[in-house]
């Protein structure tokens, strides 16, 4: 990476979130899309993991926010349950999956 894209990189992020991601400052402090949550219509999974640094709880209220919402929380993941929690990861991942392709999939349903 160019030196000039990086600096440009690090201070769009800072504008947007500010100086660190564990306390956000920036412009999209207050930036609320929840209520356009409600327009997706098409399946989602939200993944997370019991250590991610988004809070699981939130990601159980967002996915009940989508019409067709669904969310599998990787008990020993961190933010990257696809390494931390490979096997409760892609077991979910593939089960979604598999039911949208053949239209067994049921909003909420336990991954």
């Amino acid at each position: 990476m160019n030196r000039s894209f990086a600096k440009m990189s690090q201070s769009l992020y800072v504008t947007m979130q500010g100086p660190s991601e564990f306390g956000i400052s920036g412009k999209l402090k207050n930036w609320d899309r929840t209520p356009d949550l409600l327009k997706l219509t098409v399946p989602v999974l939200f993944i997370g993991g019991k250590y991610d640094t988004m809070d699981p709880g939130h990601m159980r209220m967002v996915a009940t926010k989508v019409k067709n919402g669904s969310v599998l929380i990787c008990p020993q993941g961190s933010h990257m349950s696809f390494y931390d929690d490979q096997e409760t990861y892609f077991t979910g991942l593939i089960k979604f999956l598999k039911a949208v392709a053949d239209n067994s999939f049921k909003p909420g349903a336990a991954l």
